[in-house]
C-alpha cells in the first residue's frame, strides 16, 4: 500500500481487515458464533462501516504475532496495543483509545498475600508466584521487575485466572480494568492492587505500519478523539466489561 493513501487503497479493496487477538474487554469472541466483540472491535467495525464505508473483517491473531502481521499485511489495523519504545520501532500508534496499567488481582483467603500493602516490594518475595498471559505487556513488565519471586506464564487470561484460584499461583498480573471487573464480579475472594509506583501506565491503541503518512493517522486519531471526548469508548468499555462477566 502507499504510504500516502492507506485509507483510499483500503477503499479500493472495500474490506478493512482488523488484527483481532482475544483479551477482554479489549477483544472478545463468541466460542459458538465466532463473532468478534470487544471495545476495540467494536471501534474497528464502526471506523470501518461508517467512516471508510467499507465491510469489516476480524483476523484471527494472537498477542505474539499481532506486530509481524501487521508488518507482513495480514492485516491493516492491530487492535489493543499498548504504546512502547520497542514496539514503536516496528509499528506506528494512534492516539489512545483508553489509557491502561497494570494491576494485581490476589486471593483475599491465601494467607501469603492478605495482609501486604501495595508496594511492589511488598509482593516481590521468595515464595510468592505471578501468573500471567505470555507475550503480553503484563508478561514483559512484571519479568523487568520481579526479581525475588516466581513467574509462570501461561496461554491465556482463562489459565491466568484458573491459576490463581487454584491458589497454584499467588498473584494475577493483568490490566487494571480487566481485574477490577473480575474483582467485582468475585467479591467474596478476589481483591485487586495498584501497585506503587504504576506498572505500565500507557495508552492503548491501534498499531499501523510506520509507513502511514501524518494525513492518514490524522483520519483514525480524529475519530478516536471525538469518540473518546463524548464518552462513547467509555460506554463501549462499559458494555464489554458487562459482556465478559455475563460470559463467565
Amino acid at each position: 500500500m502507499a504510504a500516502d493513501n492507506y485509507w483510499q487503497a483500503i477503499q479500493q479493496k472495500g474490506v478493512l481487515r482488523c488484527g483481532a487477538a482475544p483479551a477482554a474487554p479489549y477483544v472478545m469472541r463468541d466460542p459458538k458464533t465466532q463473532q468478534y466483540s470487544g471495545y476495540f472491535s467494536e471501534l474497528c467495525r464502526d471506523f470501518g462501516q461508517n467512516v471508510l464505508k467499507v465491510k469489516v473483517q476480524f483476523v484471527d491473531a494472537s498477542w505474539d504475532t499481532l506486530v509481524a502481521g501487521l508488518q507482513s499485511d495480514k492485516w491493516d489495523l492491530a487492535l489493543g496495543l499498548n504504546q512502547t519504545p520497542e514496539r514503536a520501532l516496528a509499528v506506528a500508534f494512534s492516539t489512545p483509545a483508553q489509557d491502561y496499567q497494570i494491576s494485581f488481582l490476589v486471593n483475599k483467603q491465601n494467607p501469603k498475600v492478605n495482609a501486604l500493602g501495595n508496594k511492589l516490594a511488598d509482593f516481590d518475595k521468595e515464595g510468592i508466584t505471578f501468573a500471567v498471559m505470555s507475550g503480553t505487556v503484563q508478561d514483559k513488565t512484571i519479568s523487568a521487575a520481579i526479581k525475588k519471586g516466581k513467574i509462570m506464564r501461561l496461554p491465556g487470561n482463562d489459565e491466568s485466572r484458573m491459576a490463581l484460584m487454584a491458589r497454584r499461583a499467588d498473584v494475577l498480573v493483568d490490566a487494571s480494568d480487566t481485574n477490577h471487573l473480575f474483582a467485582v464480579a468475585n467479591p467474596d475472594w478476589a481483591k485487586e492492587v495498584l501497585p506503587a509506583p504504576a506498572l505500565a501506565k500507557q495508552g492503548v491503541s491501534f498499531g499501523l505500519p510506520r509507513s502511514i503518512s501524518e494525513a492518514d493517522m490524522d483520519v483514525l486519531n480524529i475519530y478516536l478523539t471525538q469518540r473518546r471526548a463524548t464518552g462513547e469508548i467509555d460506554q463501549l468499555v462499559n458494555k464489554a466489561s458487562q459482556e465478559a462477566n455475563a460470559a463467565k
